[in-house]
Formats: C-alpha cells, structure tokens, sequence
C-alpha cells in the first residue's frame, strides 16, 4: 500500500512539473512580453520599460527565468496580477476560492442527489413513457455545449423573465456603505448549512428505527422546522437581506451545472439498478413478501448505490 501510494504521489509530482514546464515554454514562446502592453502609453518611456522588464526578471536567460518561476510556484508565490495591481495573486486566489469550491461541491452534490432518485425511478419503471422521456432529455442535457446552454439560461432567466442576476457574486448597490465584508456573510451562511446538515443527520439516526410512517414525518416536519428556524434567524439579523442576495446570486449558476451533470449519474444509477434487479436476493425479497418499496429502496437501490458513490468521488 506504501509502494502504491508513493507511486501515485510520485506520478503527480511529474505530471505537475511536466504540466508547469510545457505552458511556461508556451508563455515564453509568444512575441514580446508583459510589457508590450504599454507601448501605445505615452506616460511609460522605453526606460521605464526597460526598468519593469529587469524588475521582473525578462532581461535573464530562459532558463533561469524557468527555475526561478518554477520555484516562486512551489513556495505560493505567483507573483502580482497585472489586472489589479498591486494585489499579489496569491491573495486573489485565497479571497475567491471559498466560493468556487463551495458552488462546486453544492453543484456535485444536488446533481448526484437527482441524477440518483431519478435513475432509481427510471429503472424501477421500465419501458415506460416516464424512463423514455427522461431518457432522452438526460443524453440531451449530458451531450449539449455547456456555455451555448448557459448562456440561453441566462438569457432566459435573466435578462428575458429577470427573475435572477446574470452575474457577479452580488448586487453593489445593495453592499454600498455595508461596514461588514462579503466573504463574511459567506463564511456565515456556510456556518448555517453546516449546523443545519448536522441536525438533519441526528434527525435520521434519531427516527432510523421508528416505523415508516413516523419515520417520513418527523423527517419532513424536522426538516421544515430546521430550514424556518435558520430563515428566522437570518431574518432577525442586520444582514441577512445580503445573505439573501448572495443565494439569489448563486441560483442559476447551480441550475445550471444541476441540470448539465445530472444525467450522468441518472444513467448510471439506471443502468446498475436494472441489472440489481435481476439478482437473486431481489426475486427472495419479493418471495419473502416484502413491499415494492422497500425491495425498492433498501434492496435494489442500496445495492447499485455503490458504483454511483464512486463515480460521484472520483469526479470530485
């Protein structure tokens, strides 16, 4: 296991460094440099320039500017951005990747939760209008170019209905004169799905061993309960409209990628299931007496859960 794990570490170290060497040679293969960008700007003399292209290290060989980037980019730093000088890159990064990794993992998984209770009911339905037609809008949706598709939903969406913002993390008006930062309503409102995800899962093993009925019950009363008592609690707050502005804006780029990905894990979750359910201890729960649903759910389901789990981990 050692072995298997320092090989794979070892493979990634290379592909990273061949992956790093290769745009460094396609970066510094293009005409010019940075400071081609300032030649129509009379305020920046050829000195001055000449003085940027020695300030960032232009004037030396390929080579040593290759190690030198090379190790600037192991130790974190990758510089100033040119776009908002002077702000160091790094910065940048840390600043926007609470949100990128957020809206990802909220897009994986939304998508494996209805991409998984959909394939569930394809498979359970079988040669019916309902697994033809979900069928077909699935490989339509999974095949279809993603930024045409996006870009006709926020057609739609935003500038044709205006029902959501097209883009941005946040309405500015509404954030003028706010003595509280952006990201920290964004850190608070991943605190709050945090503890509501918490007490949803003692929730569930609270009810596991209650009957169905009481079971389905508290679970929909429990989960109402817990969303109204966050939304209450926003609600009361100074801030909680620009927590509101900052779901809102976060709507339709989760719609969007919800609606590309699923269908990947529906037809896996369709195509495991059915051949679950031609298995043995599928025919002896039926034999048993057992009801559809739950040699549905907790036979069939459960079983061809596993190769969707997978896929769903790798992707992430």
């Amino acid at each position: 296991m050692k072995k298997y794990i320092l090989r794979r570490v070892l493979q990634i170290v290379i592909t990273l460094v061949i992956f790093q060497t290769l745009l460094f040679v396609i970066l510094d293969a293009q005409p010019g440099d940075i400071t081609n960008l300032y030649l129509l700007n009379p305020k920046i003399t050829p000195e001055v320039r000449e003085q940027m292209r020695v300030n960032l290290g232009l004037d030396k060989p390929p080579l040593i500017r290759y190690f030198k980037w090379l190790g600037n980019f192991v130790q974190g730093n990758l510089g100033v951005s040119f776009s908002q000088y002077p702000r160091p890159v790094m910065d940048i990064i840390l600043e926007r990747a609470p949100r990128t990794l957020v809206l990802f993992l909220t897009n994986q998984l939304i998508s494996f939760a209805v991409g998984y209770f959909l394939g569930k009911q394809m498979a359970w339905h079988r040669g019916t209008a309902f697994e033809y037609s979900l069928t077909i809008v699935g490989v339509i949706l999974y095949t279809i170019f993603t930024p045409w598709f996006g870009l006709m939903m926020i057609y739609l969406f935003g500038i044709e209905l205006q029902w959501l913002p097209i883009g941005k993390f946040l309405d500015p008006s509404l954030w003028r004169g706010v003595e509280i930062g952006a990201n920290t309503i964004f850190y608070y409102i991943i605190l709050t799905v945090i503890v509501a995800a918490i007490l949803y899962t003692g929730l569930i093993i609270l009810t596991r061993k209650t009957s169905r009925l009481i079971r389905q019950t508290a679970r929909v009363v429990g989960s109402l309960a817990i969303i109204g008592t966050c939304v209450f609690i926003w609600g009361q707050t100074p801030y909680g409209y620009l927590g509101g502005d900052i779901l809102k804006h976060m709507i339709l780029p989760v719609l969007v990628s919800t609606l590309v990905n699923f269908a990947g894990t529906m037809l896996l979750m369709r195509n495991t299931m059915l051949e679950t359910l031609r298995e043995d201890f599928i025919m002896t729960a039926r034999a048993k007496g057992l009801p559809e649903s739950t040699v549905r759910d907790k036979h069939a389901a459960r079983n061809a859960f596993l190769p969707a789990f997978t896929n769903l981990i790798i992707g992430i």
